[in-house]
């Protein structure tokens, strides 16, 4: 099978990430006098870490070269929080209209001009957008619900918020993806552990990424 990027690296990955967030790039500075002042500069950027249950060799083996394909941080892997691969209301995308719905065929109806407001579109009808959700917007840009909503009877959820504020080029009509929504990543170099019992030969896999714009 040939391999391409985004690579799915989580596909049936035995494990769980134990970090999600964002990476706020900011500098800070103070005066004097006590005051404190924060510069932004520039979007946050997520931050991930996953880790493995113990592994027998064999499967040990497996991931140590799944990871090897990725050639340390040069190429880019589908990365999202294992704990939200679906909404918090529907759990194994258990959608209110059933299999009408893939989680990925919503859209964007409209933008708050604070940036970070939208209005989706092309849901089922009563979907709960929940606080902690995560959606992505157009191919790769992921974001987390801070404020839901509910759609009306037409499929549509009003003032929903999210948090990083809108990426540049985000437009009404791109697609939202609320299915295993993504960014991408890249490993962070010398982060992955692959280590195993000299007895046994179990041992479980960990490393750290950020996301690659």
């Amino acid at each position: 099978m040939a391999i391409t990027f985004p690579f799915d690296l989580l596909d049936g990955f035995p494990g769980w990430s134990t970090e999600f967030d964002q990476l706020r790039r900011e500098e800070q500075s103070r005066t004097a006098g006590g005051v404190t002042y924060v510069k932004d500069m520039g979007s946050p950027l997520w931050q991930a870490a996953y880790t493995t249950r113990s592994l027998r060799i064999n499967e040990l083996d497996n991931w140590r070269a799944r990871l090897a394909i990725l050639d340390g941080g040069q190429n880019t892997f589908k990365a999202y929080p294992l704990s939200r691969c679906y909404p918090v209301r529907y759990p194994n995308g258990s959608w209110p209209t059933g299999e009408d719905f893939d989680g990925h065929t919503a859209t964007v109806g409209s933008l708050g001009s604070s940036g970070k407001e939208l209005t989706i579109e092309g849901l089922p009808a009563g979907f709960v957008v929940s606080p902690g959700d995560m959606i992505r917007i157009g191919t790769r840009n992921l974001h987390q619900v801070v404020a839901g909503a509910t759609a009306d009877g037409s499929g549509t959820a009003a003032l929903v918020e999210v948090r990083p504020h809108f990426w540049p080029g985000t437009s009404v009509a791109d697609l939202v993806s609320v299915k295993k929504p993504y960014c991408l990543m890249t490993i962070v170099p010398g982060s992955i552990s692959s280590g195993a019992d000299l007895q046994t030969g179990r041992g479980t896999i960990s490393f750290r990424a950020i996301e690659a714009r």
